[in-house]
């Protein structure tokens, strides 16, 4: 299907589910924004957002009271990646899919099944004068913010992305990372404007301007570890502060990146740290839509990750009351306990007992005992140990510590919200946040020519697509110019094995 019989879907769909848009046609759609704000919640599956509901319940009550996931469901999305990467998406995959539209292999970053470049939201809206950036929890040249600023044949080649954003034009860089982007790179940034900051706390003082912000070596603290620091709120509401400066507008990309990996680890605790401070993360930009009606909010997830359960082992019950005790992460306890010498007043199971919120039985003990006595990688068989006692305690379950395949949810508010309405394919999200960008200052932009590296052929065994030829060492030539997916049609896609939403 061409990205052209897309967007004239998308727009029968607006006049489909639109009351204003019956009787008087294309001039009651809804405005078209000037701000867009896009949020990912990485592997936010539909279990997550129940979960989070359940665990922020207030016991007392008689009602399960409603979260911002609430408020603004609107539809869903399915996720699946190019065909010949199966019906699983990775992270890449989803996020070249919701950044330009376009399906392709997994471990891609915004290259198609051949190799080639496409045109991102972010390069589109550089094209259109608008301001773009990210926040986010995990390096900032992780999967999905790469994929909204680069082009990369594998996500695994981090130290090529990082180059490559001096590229971007990007006006907020915000997130951890500090490993893949050492001194001379920075110097780099500084000597293009960007005011290079290291330390969160930095953040305050700065008003206006460009800025590169790493304040963690690779990813931020997890949410249940430092809950009041409330980082990735803190990042929303400076990239707002700062982007809502342009006269033209911007493009703002929010990622809970950690909801993934707490998602790997089957840790229900850390996951809902994680699950909280991205849902705080989203009433600032919630807020902000308030505050200027012409900005548009779309949250959604790339995947979903683990396969979570609300119940277990044929139990008709789900108890979050342990997790909402944690006050430590399995994997600071593990560090903290591994660290930890006994004293005649104090036993490392004494330590445990203090900080676990519920009392453990011998049972527990013996089995913390026998993971912390590990020749090989105690604090792995710790953290494994910890989750497992949680996840009986709270009845949770998982199917996988990788993907899933299920669809995840959509929601909106704000200026073209109801474009949004309904089932959706990932692509048709780009696609209509494609259509809703700014028509003023609309142009053409040759890529710079630095960026004619930011595309190279990667070594077979760094990206996993299997019917992907075996690439060579030498660098792909970018095009001249990446095509924009509006209003040209789009590399003929690869067949899929399921229809188009």
């Amino acid at each position: 299907m061409s990205m052209m019989t897309r967007l004239l879907g998308t727009l029968l769909v607006l006049t489909s589910v639109s009351p204003m848009a019956s009787a008087e046609g294309l001039a009651q759609l809804p405005a078209r924004p000037q701000n867009i704000i896009i949020m990912i919640g990485d592997g936010m599956g539909p279990a997550y957002t129940s979960a989070y509901r359940l665990y922020r319940d207030e016991p007392a009550s008689e009602e399960v009271e409603e979260t911002v996931f609430n408020r603004l469901l609107v539809g869903n999305a399915s996720t699946f990646p190019a065909h010949q990467s199966g019906y699983v998406t990775d992270s890449a995959a989803a996020a070249t899919a919701l950044a330009t539209g376009v399906k392709t292999y997994n471990g891609a970053v915004s290259v198609d099944t051949e190799q080639k470049p496409v045109q991102t939201l972010f390069e589109e809206a550089k094209k259109r004068g608008m301001a773009t950036g990210v926040a986010v929890t995990s390096q900032i040249n992780h999967a999905t913010p790469a994929a909204f600023l680069s082009h990369n044949v594998s996500r695994k080649n981090y130290d090529e992305l990082a180059q490559s954003y001096l590229t971007t034009g990007a006006d907020v860089l915000l997130g951890g990372g500090q490993r893949y982007f050492p001194p001379e790179l920075r110097d780099q940034f500084a000597s293009q404007g960007y005011q290079v900051l290291l330390d969160i706390k930095e953040l305050e003082s700065v008003k206006s301007g460009k800025v590169l912000g790493l304040f963690a070596d690779v990813q931020l603290p997890w949410a249940l570890d430092e809950p009041e620091s409330n980082s990735l709120s803190l990042l929303t509401t400076k990239a707002l502060e700062l982007l809502s400066q342009q006269p033209n507008g911007f493009v703002l990309l929010v990622e809970g990146s950690l909801i993934d990996w707490a998602g790997h680890n089957n840790d229900i605790a850390t996951l809902l740290g994680e699950m909280h401070q991205f849902a705080n993360a989203i009433e600032v930009a919630e807020q902000f839509v308030r505050q200027h009606p012409n900005t548009l909010l779309v949250v959604t997830a790339d995947h979903d990750t683990g396969g979570l359960t609300l119940g277990r082992d044929d139990q008709y019950l789900w108890d979050p009351s342990l997790v909402r005790a944690m006050t430590m992460t399995p994997d600071s306890l593990a560090k903290h306990l591994l660290a930890f010498e006994d004293t005649d007043a104090t036993t490392w199971q004494d330590e445990l007992q203090r900080l676990w919120p519920a009392p453990l039985s011998p049972e527990q003990i013996s089995q913390i005992s026998t993971a912390k006595s590990q020749d090989q990688d105690a604090h792995k068989a710790l953290v494994k140990t910890f989750t497992q006692i949680i996840d009986i305690s709270t009845h949770t379950g998982w199917t996988t510590g990788g993907h899933t395949g299920i669809d995840v949810q959509v929601f909106a508010a704000g200026a073209g919200a109801n474009l949004f309405n309904g089932h959706q394919d990932n692509t048709d999200i780009a696609t209509k946040l494609f259509s809703l960008l700014p028509v003023q200052n609309a142009k053409k932009v040759a890529v710079p020519a630095a960026s004619k590296a930011s595309a190279p052929q990667a070594k077979a065994t760094e990206v996993k697509a299997p019917v992907v030829n075996a690439p060579t060492s030498t660098p792909a030539k970018a095009p001249a110019e990446i095509q924009a997916p509006v209003p040209k049609p789009a590399p003929k896609p690869v067949p899929v094995p399921v229809p188009q939403a």
